[in-house]
């Protein structure tokens, strides 16, 4: 039997629903904006500072959020959905990646090893998978995919004291869409670990069980780490969905490109 609700988190999932109303209003109405100025675009930042001073206190993981895209030049609804984030956490800095931010940061901070198994990934989700785990390793923070909101004040969400914190979906297991960890977290590196030796081996023709959720689930126990249900936490896709963040990469999503693309090059170039 599922675990009752308290109060707060039945607020929670009221506001949730709320969000989701309101971004979906947006998200319809975003398809007459850029039909009528289809080629308007938004630049998201590489880094921005906090909208509000940081409280002081000392924190185990550290206030930035951390996101990824093929590009910085966006439709209106992943533009709203990055300002969102930004109003669910005003105490915290934005840092972002392209594609060649990516490969420069982990050729800057990691080794061969790993700068090489990433470079034969050719699937921009599968390389954004690796990515994450490598950066919140390297300086901690919360990651959330493109098309993922915060549901309710980050800083509450992730206590000061915590370490790590995972979101379960509604099946019950792990996603890696959004999740918050110090720098140096040995959970971390052994899912860094187990999607290097992936990669290595090349044996797994799925992004999802290569580099994905697949690792989180195989190596992390619900009884043994913190946890957090999406329902309380971060949804995904309330002001955006598929046409809006693919409309500019032919290849579409990471779901259409596997079928087409190897995930991994076997032929060095």
């Amino acid at each position: 039997m599922a675990p009752r609700q308290t109060f707060k988190q039945h607020i929670i999932v009221i506001f949730s629903r709320i969000i989701k109303l309101i971004a979906n209003i947006t998200k319809v109405l975003s398809y007459p904006f850029h039909g009528l100025f289809p080629k308007k675009r938004f630049t998201l930042p590489a880094y921005a500072p906090p909208w509000l001073k940081p409280s002081g206190k000392p924190v185990a993981i550290p206030r930035i959020i951390w996101q990824t895209n093929f590009t910085d030049k966006v439709t209106l609804p992943v533009y709203l959905n990055y300002l969102f984030n930004r109003l669910m956490a005003p105490r915290f800095e934005y840092r972002f990646m392209v594609t060649e931010a990516r490969h420069q940061f982990i050729a800057q901070h990691y080794g061969d090893e790993i700068i090489e198994s990433y470079s034969r990934l050719q699937i921009g989700a599968a390389q954004a998978d690796f990515w994450r785990l490598l950066v919140i390793q390297h300086h901690g923070g919360v990651y959330l995919d493109i098309d993922a909101h915060a549901i309710w004040p980050l800083s509450d969400i992730i206590p000061a004291d915590i370490e790590e914190l995972y979101v379960v979906t509604r099946r019950g297991d792990f996603s890696n869409y959004f999740f918050a960890s110090k720098p140096n977290n040995p959970n971390l590196d052994q899912l860094i670990n187990q999607v290097n030796s992936n990669i290595k081996d090349n044996q797994l023709t799925n992004v999802f069980d290569l580099t994905g959720p697949g690792v989180f689930n195989q190596w992390l126990k619900i009884d043994e780490v913190p946890t957090v249900s999406y329902r309380h936490a971060s949804n995904q896709g309330s002001f955006t969905n598929e046409h809006f963040q693919y409309i500019d990469k032919a290849a579409g999503k990471w779901t259409k490109e596997q079928q087409t693309v190897s995930i991994i090059r076997t032929e060095e170039k």
